[in-house]
């Protein structure tokens, strides 16, 4: 059974997020199942950090943002490209850092209390948009350019471990998609 590290001597918010990256690697690296890496990493993220109120993912599906797995209030489903803070990561391909959500033109408020917000878009080997990873905070200024860069560390890690060895057991390229219906998602071949 895997147990988050408790640091008893104070760590530097990077050397925080070094050692979550550890904890994140040592928690996905033993399973190839994409949903259950993203539902454990989303817990794990959502657990160490302090003073967050949502952390998940958005699914590209082709079309648009679609809700995966998170830790926090039910979301809004589905997203589109160019959208909120989530569909401009997407669209742009560039992180958001928002340290006040009312300053962002066009913020989509999935739950009223969020107040600060980072979003990484996830770019799978090849270029191929994934989703995006979005953690939200009732905070004002929670977050800074250090967690941006400590989120991206963390997605680098559920890009290599998570997606690539997910793709690489199902045999697909990594190509993302709602699965018919009765599914819930699926890796596709390259070909598909």
């Amino acid at each position: 059974m895997f147990q988050l590290s408790s640091q008893t001597a104070p760590l530097s918010k990077a050397q925080h997020y070094a050692e979550l990256a550890v904890q994140a690697r040592s928690l996905l690296a033993d399973e190839h199942d994409l949903i259950a890496n993203a539902a454990n990493f989303s817990a794990l993220v959502f657990h160490s950090l302090p003073d967050l109120n949502w952390a998940g993912f958005y699914f590209h599906d082709g079309k648009e943002l679609v809700v995966g797995p998170f830790q926090g209030k039910p979301a809004c489903i589905r997203i589109a490209l160019g959208h909120g803070a989530c569909g401009t990561a997407a669209q742009t391909r560039s992180t958001q850092l928002l340290r006040d959500v009312q300053e962002f033109p066009g913020h989509i408020a999935c739950d009223s209390a969020s107040q600060s917000e980072v979003v990484v878009p996830l770019i799978a080997p090849g270029g191929t948009l994934i989703g995006v990873w979005d953690v939200d905070s009732p905070s004002v200024a929670r977050f800074d350019h250090e967690d941006a860069r400590g989120m991206a560390l963390l997605c680098a890690v559920f890009i290599e471990l998570a997606w690539a060895r997910a793709a690489q057991a199902s045999g697909a390229a990594a190509h993302w998609r709602p699965a018919p219906p009765g599914m819930f998602w699926q890796l596709l071949p390259a070909t598909a």
